[in-house]
């Protein structure tokens, strides 16, 4: 008999009352937006100078491990065009995170503000 990852993944979901298809599509849809969100605001001499940062980002399972990358994209990209550019980049970034996380991860409101 063969398993798979995916049948036996839907298969732990099910018995366990996880995600429902739907769900379960509706945030690999999101995870595929903002990991190309991540990529594409690095742009190409960012993702060069940080080969690593880029790898991260393409392998990133879930939304959790995309969320603490955010500072490692914010370094690259401030590195590289600087860190007014990186802030107001990793702000777009951050947005599309908007209810898709446990409250406990979401960014506060700085009182340093812009």
């Amino acid at each position: 008999m063969r398993w798979n990852a995916s049948s036996l993944v839907s298969g732990m979901q099910s018995l366990l009352g996880g995600l429902s298809s739907h769900e379960s599509n509706r945030s690999q849809l999101a995870i595929d937006d903002i990991r190309q969100a991540m990529l594409e605001s690095m742009g190409e001499p960012a993702a060069e100078a940080y080969p690593v940062v880029q790898l991260r980002i393409t392998y990133a399972n879930d939304l959790q491990d995309l969320w603490y990358l955010r500072g490692d994209v914010m370094a690259a990209i401030a590195a590289v065009h600087g860190e007014a550019i990186a802030r107001h980049k990793l702000n777009l970034i951050s947005e599309l995170f908007r209810g898709l996380l446990p409250r406990g991860l979401v960014s506060r409101p700085s009182p340093l503000g812009e």
